[in-house]
């Protein structure tokens, strides 16, 4: 999937996604790199509100999953089921998530379960980033249940 073909699927689909101006930068097997303004995002103190933060972060965990899922041949819907979101510093202008997955035998026990039972759970992280700084670190734990089970 291209960062286009991505960032119209997230705009229709999730509707947040478009209201944040959110951009997709890349789409790559093991990254997915989204970005916002601050504009739509802002809070009372100037800098991105943090739901805001935490929305991209989560939207970069879930494009990294979507995407390799559909690359793999598979239909499934993407839950998340728990995730902790660090803030390290404000943020103060366009901001960056950059997803990644675990080592690659996590993603290949994740995909051996889904096989087997349907459904499978795997843990992806994000780190937040302003003007080359790192500004805080998501990790969430997401469900990928089979299209064709029962839910």
């Amino acid at each position: 999937m291209s960062p286009i073909e991505l960032e119209y699927y997230l705009h229709e689909h999730i509707p947040i996604s478009r209201a944040m101006q959110l951009s997709v930068h890349s789409v790559e097997d093991e990254c997915v790199v989204l970005s916002a303004p601050l504009g739509p995002n802002i809070n009372h103190r100037e800098t991105v509100f943090g739901g805001s933060a935490s929305a991209l972060a989560i939207l970069a965990a879930w494009s990294l999953l979507h995407t390799r899922l559909r690359g793999s041949g598979y239909a499934c819907r993407l839950v998340i089921q728990r995730n902790t979101m660090e803030y390290e510093h404000p943020i103060r202008g366009l901001f960056y998530a950059r997803s990644s997955l675990g080592p690659p035998e996590a993603w290949l026990k994740f995909l051996h379960i889904l096989q087997r039972k349907g459904k499978a759970r795997i843990t992806v992280t994000s780190i937040l980033e302003h003007e080359g700084q790192v500004v805080g670190r998501f990790s969430g734990v997401f469900v990928a249940l089979d299209a064709h089970q029962p839910a």
